[in-house]
């Protein structure tokens, strides 16, 4: 049971075909004519594939359909589900049960919690942002942290120093304030507690340190259940949408041509690895997952999560990595280890070389806060080489609404390259042959964020 949409269900699919596996798609009324959906409607077998449900957030509605279609194993894709430890928890333990392709739903539900995953590791000594790692309910204990977290950033000359006050329970950016002086303090942090108490039951703060200048970076781990760990390297995805969606990726996360940097990235880059690999063995990680982390101007790594789920940007670390010299499919992978699999290879047997990039192409007015554009898409064309690939759901041979439910992303694009160099000069030629033409109800032409994505590949892994 393929519980997605658009590109990854696609990807799914295909990775599906090249294990043997028969497979189950669902889709809603708003993604009929999605590519997911067509090629199997219009699929020449007996076996009907595509079923439709009222929302890709209706556990009900999805687990009839796997039932009804003797699904054995269950793939959330990414969002929805995917990092839902009571969906992973209830699949898994049902009078019918499915194989949940993901981690073990314990290790989801102890580092889905960010609380949870900084207290892990700071026992272990991988270092998180300076700050709580759990809730603070009393206002002068709290005063005493903030004072000691604005006193540590003015005796380390940092400028503009300031920490977030955060609700704890909280999520996606509520909740959250800025804090520059300590005469602000207990201001703030009441507003705070009284929002956080209103917004989600639980008045409990958390305190960290400010980071401004920073770039993000992520380690794709994959694991088995046989106790295997390996890591695919890293990815840089600092440049982001005002929404902190990701718009470009690279491989790997730091190169020299790129930036003049004051640390010696590859030594920063293999103290990340090390890190994540000590945690995923600590929770006995068991699937794939990402470690994601963010690195200051001076090379202070600071782990800020994990995602126990397949990333958008998997693809990005496969094109720089080699087993046996072909591109490994991370989705794959991730399929036959859940369905317990041995690896069958160990780090030894993976080389990384070159540099990768991956530009998500959205229908989106950039000049505006990523404002989504929702109208019709009449004409959608995309070079193709040896070292591109294309991910959509979007078709190429008739016109397809953008439904106004989901975000408007139309296509994941990759480039690769021997150096990070090649790799741009390739991005710059791919984005620049690329047509999209539509209008919406008004008759405005369709925008994209193309000019976007040209205008910022020279700010790959800088500060």
């Amino acid at each position: 049971m393929i519980a997605n949409r658009g590109e990854i269900a696609l990807r799914i699919m295909e990775a599906c075909k090249d294990l043997g596996l028969d497979y189950t798609v669902i889709y809603t009324a708003a993604d009929e004519e999605s590519e997911h959906v067509r090629r199997n409607l219009d699929s020449q077998s007996n076996i009907r594939r595509a079923w439709r449900v009222s929302a890709y957030t209706d556990p009900n509605d999805i687990l009839s359909v796997a039932d009804h279609t003797n699904c054995t194993a269950i793939h959330p894709g990414y969002g929805f589900f995917s990092e839902d430890f009571r969906f992973a928890r209830r699949v898994t333990i049902r009078n019918r049960p499915l194989t949940f392709i993901g981690p073990k739903w314990e290790v989801v539900k102890d580092l889905g919690d960010k609380i949870n995953t900084k207290r892990v590791a700071n026992r272990l000594g991988i270092p998180t942002i300076p700050g709580t790692d759990g809730p603070i309910y009393n206002e002068m204990e709290a005063e005493d942290i903030a004072l000691h977290l604005l006193e540590t950033q003015d005796g380390e000359k940092i400028k503009n120093p300031s920490i977030l006050v955060k609700a704890a329970a909280g999520g996606g950016g509520m909740g959250i304030e800025e804090v520059y002086q300590i005469e602000q303090f207990r201001r703030i942090y009441r507003q705070v507690q009284n929002y956080a108490k209103r917004q989600f039951g639980d008045g409990g703060v958390l305190i960290e340190q400010r980071i401004r200048d920073f770039n993000h970076l992520e380690v794709q781990l994959v694991c088995s259940r046989h106790g295997e760990r390996v890591h695919f390297g890293t990815r840089n995805c600092t440049i982001q949408s005002t929404g902190r969606q990701k718009r470009l990726e690279a491989a790997p996360g730091f190169d020299n041509s790129c930036f003049n940097y004051d640390f010696d990235g590859q030594e920063v880059l293999d103290k990340v690895v090390e890190y994540s690999l000590k945690l995923a063995a600590h929770v006995r990680y068991d699937n794939v997952g990402t470690w994601e982390w963010i690195v200051t101007r001076d090379g202070q790594p600071y782990l800020l999560e994990v995602n126990t789920r397949i990333q958008v940007e998997n693809d990005v670390s496969a094109r720089v990595s080699y087993i046996n010299n072909k591109h490994p499919n991370l989705i794959r992978e991730q399929i036959r280890l859940a369905l317990g699999d041995k690896m069958g290879y160990s780090q030894k047997d993976i080389a990384s070389r070159g540099a990768s990039i991956e530009f998500r192409i959205v229908a989106e007015d950039t000049a505006r806060g990523f404002a989504p554009w929702i109208g019709t898409i009449s004409r959608f064309s995309y070079p193709k080489y040896d070292w591109s690939a294309v991910y959509s759901h979007v078709p190429t041979d008739r016109s397809y609404a953008i439904p106004s439910e989901y975000d408007p992303n139309l296509a994941l694009a990759l480039v690769w390259g021997d150096t990070m160099e090649e790799a741009k000069e390739r991005g710059r030629k791919f984005l620049a042959e690329v047509a999209i033409e539509g209008s919406n109800a008004a008759g405005g032409q369709i925008m994209t964020n193309l000019p976007y994505l040209q205008e910022n590949i020279a700010r790959l892994l800088t500060f």
